[in-house]
């Protein structure tokens, strides 16, 4: 056994949902490349059923840093806090790998202790200021954030790809079953859409136009998605749209189940929609503010719609939906959703 394959190999990518999708072919090339070395994750607790059980990881590191944000001096999150610092250093990498480029990122990398600390250079990085906290920087701007992860892996001497998600290898601990009503309703259609960006969410008037259509072509039923406070955004589509319902899901895990067994996933630039992704579900993200080649479902540009105007792809946060994607019209998102499901795309 070569000193490389007994290495302690920490992966650093806390949040948010499509985030942590996005790094999980770091996690397959490592134990690929390494099939001996001892692999950790440090992962905000509620992404944590994702991980829980997979064959690649050793050691799942799950922080609270939203929950303990709301009530930093609270003795119990101060308690719970020492517990995580106990663990990170005493899981003893010799390798951090800051996926976030964030100070988070790059601090939760520092206080693990490892020698080796490695992430994007400051120029690559969403605060550039946190490469202060590494000390091996990777320069890549490759457009799309999985490349990106998997360029990480380059001071290690490990190649970046295939990359792999291995979705037989997700939510290994958690696969509830399919709700009753869904299950009795046959094949789906499943729509999540519902973004943190306001400018990333279609109009619920297109959405139902859409799944619709889709509906009526595919004979498919159409089930609405609703995170957290999402309800009433799936409760309108689901109104407008004959012969489909909101459902919500309780947790991840259950969210994952409805998304592998469905036929096909709509939504936007989103987690639930990379997740769906990773787990080899056909997808169909339709994308207004951010760049399809950055932030689409990876290397499958077939399986997005979005058009590109002179203001296209600006990445900024705004409330309502801007021409980007108000000018796509429900029969567009239908035909290629159906071009998909009959295997033209």
């Amino acid at each position: 056994m070569s000193g490389a394959e007994r290495l302690r190999v920490l992966i650093v990518r806390t949040s948010s949902l499509g985030d942590v999708v996005q790094a999980v072919p770091v996690l397959t090339a490592l134990r690929r490349a390494l099939p001996a070395a001892r692999l950790g994750w440090v992962v905000e607790e509620g992404y944590a059923p994702l991980l829980a059980g997979h064959p690649a990881l050793d050691d799942l590191l799950p922080v609270a840093l939203r929950r303990w944000g709301r009530a930093p001096l609270r003795p119990a999150h101060l308690a719970e806090l020492g517990g995580f610092l106990d663990r990170l250093t005493g899981f003893g990498a010799d390798v951090a790998l800051d996926l976030m480029g964030s100070h988070k990122g790059a601090a939760i990398a520092a206080l693990s202790l490892a020698g080796r600390r490695i992430g994007l250079a400051a120029r690559c990085r969403r605060e550039p200021e946190s490469a202060l906290w590494i000390n091996e920087a990777v320069a890549n701007e490759a457009p799309h954030a999985v490349d990106r992860y998997l360029s990480l892996l380059a001071p290690l001497g490990i190649p970046s790809g295939p990359a792999s998600f291995a979705p037989e290898a997700l939510f290994a601990r958690a696969r509830p079953p399919l709700p009753a009503a869904v299950a009795a309703g046959g094949p789906y259609l499943f729509l999540h859409p519902g973004a943190a960006w306001g400018n990333k969410r279609l109009p619920a008037a297109t959405w139902a136009d859409a799944v619709t259509q889709i509906a009526r072509a595919s004979g498919l039923r159409a089930w609405i998605g609703a995170g957290p406070g999402e309800e009433a955004l799936a409760r309108e589509i689901a109104a407008r749209a004959p012969g489909s319902a909101a459902i919500a899901a309780p947790d991840l895990p259950s969210l994952g189940t409805l998304l592998r067994e469905a036929r096909l996933v709509l939504g936007g630039d989103t987690g639930p929609l990379h997740l769906a992704h990773a787990l080899g579900s056909p997808v169909l993200a339709v994308m207004g503010p951010t760049d399809p080649g950055r932030h689409g479902p990876y290397r499958a540009p077939e399986r997005v719609v979005a058009h590109r105007l002179p203001c296209s792809f600006c990445h900024r946060r705004m409330a309502e939906p801007r021409p980007c994607l108000t000018a796509i019209p429900a029969g567009e998102i239908a035909a290629r959703a159906l071009a998909l499901l009959a295997g033209n795309a």
